[in-house]
């Protein structure tokens, strides 16, 4: 196991150094992902496809920011309906758990603002491209949600699920260091940092990176057993923080940040006492990390980054409003949805209304105050269901130690950078499994 992860490791720093000497080797990876997952669910036995489908899923989560940034794949959305095929497949194979409903409900509640929207929107604006865009991801989490619900996998497969998402995420890391390798060179404000975040959106990027910072510290507390591994789980803990937060875009470091204590906390309650006290001295260890990372942080960044933390600007005059006009943005939607409170103001028009009364083009970035506005009283009811129905879940079933982790990245994740990437949709679906330590068993009753 060990030598087939350091194997695929190693692979995929590889491809990410070809990409960026290449950027046209980004469609054959593209392609390449879709023929190798297929493959691998239809040949699979009937008892391990929903698991494949899984890991396809988990794997185009970690990929889609470096296809995104490459232009690889036939459209910039692409990602977002590989992960709907291949819940669709799941179902199709498995169905899904009585239990889940609810997420069908969801789905059917976001129908009512397409409707709107075909009457309302401008028409200088492309409805099918803009309900499109607005819709996929509510759609992708609502689907992957009713394939996820109680689906029951073991803790090794979530261990391979683990790994399938990181080893993209390292390819985008590796990318971006071979695009800026001297971060001093360009931190020259503390506004987000577009050459340190290999030339493509830092929130997006910070977001990813984030993750991979995640994702790496799940597998130095839980899943690596060898000092080789955890030794190296740690270098690319401090590569996966350093490169997040030198992107100057906060929102993704401090949701990698809460994730990890939440994962911390539910780990540590569940060992025994000799098991507890080797885990504090893992802590100290890693606490020693992040300290470093911060420290060449803020040394590469000739200081900035910490008045970046600190709201301030180069100069070291502190900004008036930390959200960076998101917080105005937030309230002019929630003020849509007091103007529109039954059917809302239709499936992406918000944009399109701030454009009409204010002549600019911005967004939220905050699916909360969006799908509110846009949907109305359904959009409360619909994002109310994706809320609690997890929280309820987790009163009966506490399999799942990263259910906390999964859930606080998708709720965070939503609220400073919407739906705009796949992560959040999949990985919230992530928190609905159900983990068994025996060996898999994945049938369930099918819904007709």
């Amino acid at each position: 196991m060990q030598k087939k992860y350091l194997k695929l490791l190693g692979l995929h720093v590889l491809i990410g150094g070809l990409i960026y000497l290449s950027r046209a080797l980004g469609n054959l990876y593209f392609y390449g992902i879709i023929f190798y997952f297929l493959s691998r669910v239809i040949s699979a036995k009937q008892q391990l496809k929903s698991f494949e489908i899984v890991r396809a899923c988990a794997y185009i989560v970690g990929a889609e920011v470096i296809l995104r940034m490459t232009n690889s794949g036939p459209f910039y959305e692409a990602s977002k309906y590989l992960v709907i095929l291949f819940s669709v497949l799941g179902l199709f194979y498995s169905g899904f758990n009585k239990k889940a409903t609810p997420y069908l409900l969801y789905l059917l509640l976001l129908i009512p603002g397409i409707y709107v929207s075909l009457y309302l929107l401008d028409l200088g604006t492309n409805i099918r491209k803009a309900i499109a865009f607005n819709l996929s991801g509510p759609i992708t989490l609502g689907i992957a949600a009713l394939f996820c619900f109680g689906l029951k996998i073991t803790k090794k497969q979530l261990e391979t699920i683990i790994n399938y998402m990181l080893f993209p995420l390292v390819s985008t890391l590796i990318y971006v260091i071979m695009y800026n390798p001297d971060v001093a060179a360009v931190s020259t404000s503390t506004g987000s940092n577009f050459a340190a975040s290999g030339g493509f959106g830092p929130n997006q990027m910070a977001t990813v990176l984030g993750l991979g910072f995640f994702v790496m510290t799940v597998r130095f507390f839980y899943f690596s057993k060898t000092k080789l591994l955890r030794y190296l789980d740690l270098a690319f803990v401090l590569l996966f923080a350093f490169r997040a937060i030198v992107t100057f875009s906060r929102g993704g470091v401090f949701t990698a940040i809460i994730m990890i204590v939440a994962f911390i906390f539910l780990l540590y309650r569940t060992m025994d006492k000799t098991n507890k006290n080797k885990m504090l001295l893992s802590v100290v260890v890693f606490l020693i990390i992040g300290v470093a990372t911060w420290g060449i942080s803020a040394s590469q960044t000739n200081g900035l980054i910490e008045k970046r933390y600190a709201n301030q600007n180069a100069m070291g005059q502190e900004k008036s409003d930390i959200s960076t006009g998101r917080g105005g943005l937030f309230l002019e939607e929630f003020e849509e949805f007091i103007a529109s409170p039954f059917l809302g103001v239709g499936v992406g028009r918000v944009k399109d209304l701030r454009f009409q009364k204010t002549g600019i083009h911005a967004a939220s970035h905050n699916e909360m105050s969006r799908i509110i506005a846009e949907h109305g009283l359904l959009g409360v009811l619909g994002f109310s269901i994706l809320l609690v129905v997890p929280l309820f879940l987790r009163l009966r079933d506490r399999s799942n130690v990263l259910f906390f982790s999964f859930y606080l990245f998708w709720l965070l994740t939503i609220n400073h950078s919407a739906m705009r990437i796949v992560a959040p949709a999949f990985i919230y679906a992530l928190s609905l499994l159900h983990i068994i330590d025996e060996k898999p068993g994945l049938h369930r009753q099918q819904i007709k």
